[in-house]
């Protein structure tokens, strides 16, 4: 019986950029070549991190094998166990769960790449991948003896070898994947029955486009694409430093620097408005930081602001379904490093609930952090109900001259015992609670306009009231 595979490029597409430097770092280290770089080779690194392959460089990366005569092989698997050591740490984030989730699929995982075998087998091993293809030099006596021995893997030659390696394996490639940035890989991506681009170099992202082949990039999440090497978020991120873009409104942000620069972490904010996730944002760029947020599935399915959700790495949450896949699509981006963002209100607390001192949450932060390990990086949001209140479909862009005040605070972030999932929830609304103002932390009668603006248009009825102070946090 055959099995499926999935089969990945290496540079540009596991890693981030090229593996070359490191490789040549390494070889210089266990004494293979001398200690100085060949002229042009920086240069040549760099290009190919910006560009993709070339012609010429293959060239000069072929007649390797004959640089190589006479280097022993042992040697040579040192060095690229050395390099492995660097380079696991330059893989791209998804594609460790991408390869993860192939796995549990039950498909064979291979890299398929130029660099000479020996080189990259230990990063292989390293990432719990099945199988190498790759460019094998000549041996003889235990040194390399200058030749090639079988394809040189690259182009036509890669998909040859890829040929040869699933017919021994008994691999379907109907029925396989295959990921690549470049455009001299085309041939196998219209072997395998799913092509997939990944970072693709210019002519790459033509072709996908006419072939419809889907492209991805695995240092964001599925579906946020990229420009220039740059997400949408952080295409923005200078503008939140710019507080005249939000002139009908008195934005102040306070305790950015708690926000973790890198690694995993989930901040959990109070949520009173459909203006908290505008507020939360500029927060978020001042730190500069791209950032993932959960929010309920009536946003996705909004025209055009529905795709851009998606375009800056929403999740979205259908809370009528009881899924676990939000949580689980949370987790993967946790543990690819990433920030995300959760009210753990799960919505706008309405009517008298709205104005309650005390902040009830629902699990799915701590669960979050139980899962993943991630820490909490609580967040306080005050006013933002002056601008877009319950009961309005838009917010109020008239305020120019009488600019409500928003607060946005963020505290020190702080991990759970994740003994009593009760427990823990409550230690982060409280946390939440402590970074708004002394009026937050004290019970006062709302009036009846005050009401009226903290209940959906049309829903001031006594009964939805009554509903709306007992129901469970986060439940419509």
């Amino acid at each position: 019986m055959s099995t499926p595979a999935a089969i990945f490029d290496l540079d540009r597409t596991l890693l981030g950029g090229a593996s070359g430097p490191v490789i040549s770092r390494m070889l210089r280290e266990v004494g293979l070549i001398s200690g100085r770089e060949l002229p042009g080779e920086d240069l040549l690194f760099r290009l190919f991190n910006v560009v993709g392959e070339n012609r010429p460089s293959m060239i000069l990366t072929r007649q390797a094998a004959r640089v190589a005569a006479g280097w022993s092989r042992a040697t040579a698997r040192e060095a690229g166990k050395l390099a492995a050591e660097v380079l696991i740490d330059q893989v791209q984030p998804y594609a460790r769960i991408l390869i993860d989730e192939h796995h549990r699929a039950g498909r064979v995982v291979a890299i398929a790449t130029t660099t000479p075998f020996d080189m990259v087998e230990p990063l292989a091993d390293l990432l719990g991948i099945d199988d190498v293809i790759a460019t094998r030099y000549g041996v003889h006596g235990g040194v390399y003896d200058g030749t090639i021995d079988g394809p040189f893997v690259w182009g036509r030659g890669k998909l040859a070898a890829v040929r040869e390696w699933a017919a021994r394996r008994q691999v379907d490639l109907d029925e396989s994947y295959a990921y690549s940035d470049s455009y001299y890989d085309a041939p196998l991506l219209s072997t395998v029955g799913h092509p997939v681009v990944v970072n693709p170099d210019p002519r790459m992202r033509i072709l996908a486009v006419a072939r419809r082949w889907p492209t991805v990039f695995l240092d964001v999440p599925p579906g946020v694409p990229k420009f220039a090497g740059l997400e949408p978020q952080q295409a923005v991120f200078p503008f939140a430093r710019l507080g005249g873009l939000l002139p009908f409104v008195d934005l102040h942000i306070d305790g950015t620097e708690h926000i973790p620069r890198e690694g995993p972490a989930i901040l959990c904010g109070n949520h009173r408005s459909y203006f908290d996730f505008m507020a939360a944002a500029f927060a978020i760029g001042q730190a500069g930081r791209p950032n993932r947020f959960l929010a309920k599935k009536e946003l996705f399915d909004v025209p055009i602001f529905g795709d851009l959700f998606r375009a800056i790495g929403g999740i979205r949450v259908d809370r009528g379904t009881g899924s676990s896949s939000p949580l689980r699509e949370a987790a993967a981006a946790l543990e690819a490093g990433e920030m995300v963002t959760i009210m753990p209100q799960g919505t706008i607390p309405r009517g008298k609930a709205f104005f309650d001192p005390v902040l009830r949450g629902r699990s799915g932060a701590a669960r979050l952090s139980k899962m993943t390990g991630a820490p909490i990086v609580p967040m306080g949001l005050w006013g933002t109900e002056q601008v877009w209140p319950r009961n309005a479909k838009v917010p109020n862009v008239t305020t120019v001259r009488n600019r409500p005040e928003v607060l946005v605070r963020i505290g020190r972030p702080f991990d759970l015992d994740h003994a009593n999932m009760r427990v823990d929830t409550e230690q982060i609304m409280s946390a939440i609670v402590d970074l708004l103002p002394p009026e937050a932390r004290e019970w006062r009668e709302p009036t009846a306009e005050e009401l009226a603006r903290a209940m959906p248009s049309g829903s001031s009825s006594e009964g939805d009231l009554e509903h709306e102070t007992t129901r469970r946090p986060g439940t419509d």
